[in-house]
């Protein structure tokens, strides 16, 4: 089974080279901060599809013994250039398109947790993803097709130095000696070494000056207060606006609500969460946005979920305006140690690379997570300087008191709150284990069409009366392969009242890893 279980440290990612690297750090006695930062910046060399120093970051810290986890917002925001204007008959903002980058706040946030929970110089955290990036590493399968795909738009650009041997078939060798070079200077903790000088300038020239070299003098990275829920007998934490993330704890507490059955093979349970989702998912494009111009809504108050699981019909499915959907390119990692330090943290570009839009020097690209932003005139979503977009990236902590009891993330842009809402049920109510639960076929939204209609797409391996009776509920249902890679990769680290944690990484990936000291 695709799980391991100790009462020593744990590290769980969607590629085992990287978990390496954090074994590596706490077995020179780093923690579980610093093994993250390892593994985080080793990912984003080694799978620039998902994450790399071009993007965002979120994180949720839970030291031993405290009551309430600690929450970094590390995500960027749009340059003083960002006027919606330069769009004008454009319906949304295209991923490729310099208004669609947002100041990168990964590096920030690695400067943030290191220098409030780090116990190792961040050169060392580094050091592994240097090496990787100056000498080489195998193309996993994932890397291959992404850059086989976007070939023509890539191979072209310095940014792209290294990644294009003479084949780009799995397992070539691929490098990225300026990326090197980046983290090297990253690796001194100096943010300005990444912010300004020459990286900095090439950030302002590749954006077309909609971010300044102003802009990037303030840092994107701030300590702000966890969103919570308590259900199950846990206390559910995820990172507030500008993040989707209270919708994974709305499914959940919604769903719970409706009394589902204990099977979760059973049609109804299946319906039921699918509904507990897309009743408070409907709504997510109205309201989020930029926390300082949203309205001052309690995303997760009782009289509010209530109200949607009102509207739910235990047999049918209900006639719900959907979100837009959102591709996404994200790598969640979560880690805790020996002293009982744990961390969730989560890392994007976006649209797998991002915007496609090279740094050079640099050698990275910039994500595309301005695309989150809307057109639309007098909203709190809308595209404006300094402001943060709809983040999709949604990562949880679960404790019991103030005892870490499960950390918990994936990949999946809009998806993300689905999937996660799944695997918590599928743990915390139904009592799977990690390893278990990530077995269990999963469901999604497809992308939507226009319509209100509940359009499921659903893993293989079903019973065809499950489908039949989703179907015959209202469902359109397609079906396709047994553990699909887009309904995953799902990270996931649980720990008993003893302390024994047993880390479960996802059968979707032929990456994915628990690796333990």
């Amino acid at each position: 089974m695709n799980e391991h279980a100790t009462y020593g440290d744990m590290v769980v990612s969607p590629h085992a080279a990287a978990n390496q690297s954090g074994l590596a750090v706490l077995a020179e006695g780093g923690n579980a901060v610093d093994a993250a930062i390892a593994v985080n910046a080793t990912l984003g060399v080694i799978a620039p599809e998902t994450c790399g120093v071009g993007g965002d970051l979120f994180a949720i810290v839970l030291e031993p013994g405290s009551q309430t986890p600690a929450v970094l917002n590390a995500s960027g925001r749009a340059g003083s250039g960002a006027d919606p204007a330069v769009l004008e008959g454009h319906e949304s903002i295209p991923p490729n398109h310099e208004l669609a980058v947002t100041i990168p706040g990964c590096v920030d946030g690695w400067i943030a947790l290191s220098e409030r929970f780090g116990v190792l110089r961040l050169d060392r955290l580094l050091a592994p993803a240097i090496a990787m990036a100056r000498y080489g590493f195998p193309a996993s399968r994932e890397l291959s097709d992404v850059l086989t795909r976007q070939r023509k738009a890539l191979e072209p650009q310095p940014a792209s130095s290294g990644m294009y041997p003479a084949g780009v078939e799995q397992g070539a060798r691929i490098s990225r000696p300026e990326l090197a070079n980046t983290l090297e200077m990253v690796s001194g903790a100096e943010r300005a070494d990444f912010y300004s000088g020459a990286i900095g300038e090439a950030i302002s020239l590749a954006t077309k000056r909609t971010i300044t070299s102003a802009d990037m003098e303030v840092s994107q990275a701030d300590w702000i207060n966890p969103l919570r829920t308590e259900l199950w007998g846990r206390t559910a934490w995820t990172v507030p606006a500008n993040t989707q993330g209270y919708l994974t704890l709305a499914t959940a507490k919604i769903f719970d609500s409706l009394d589902p059955p204990r099977d979760h093979e059973d049609p109804h349970y299946r319906h039921l969460m699918i509904e507990a989702y897309r009743s408070v998912a409907q709504e997510r494009d109205k309201i989020l946005g930029d926390p300082d111009t949203m309205a001052d809504i309690d995303l997760l108050s009782d009289d509010r979920l209530m109200g949607m699981a009102a509207t739910i019909n235990p047999d049918r499915a209900s006639l719900f305006p959907a979100p837009d959907p959102r591709t996404g390119g994200t790598a969640f990692m979560c880690a805790v140690d020996r002293t009982g330090l744990a961390i969730s943290l989560i890392q994007s570009n976006f649209h797998g690379i991002g915007s496609g839009i090279g740094v050079h020097p640099g050698g990275f690209f910039l994500h595309s997570r301005g695309s989150g932003f809307t057109l639309s005139l007098n909203h709190p979503n809308t595209l404006g300087p300094h402001k943060r977009p709809l983040h999709t990236l949604s990562p949880t902590l679960w404790t019991r008191g103030d005892q870490l009891d499960m950390l918990l993330g994936t990949r999946g842009g809009h998806q993300q709150p689905q999937i996660l809402a799944q695997m918590a049920a599928l743990t915390l109510r139904e009592g799977l284990s990690p390893g278990e639960a990530q077995h269990v076929a999963r469901w999604t939204t497809a992308t939507i069409a226009a319509g209100t209609a509940s359009n499921l797409y659903l893993e293989g391996g079903l019973d065809p009366s499950v489908v039949e009776w989703l179907r015959n509920a209202g469902h359109q249902v397609e079906i396709g392969n047994r553990l699909m890679s887009s309904a995953g990769p799902v990270s996931v680290i649980a720990q008993s009242s003893q302390g024994l944690r047993i880390g479960g990484c996802d059968p979707r990936t032929d990456t994915s890893a628990v690796s333990i000291n």
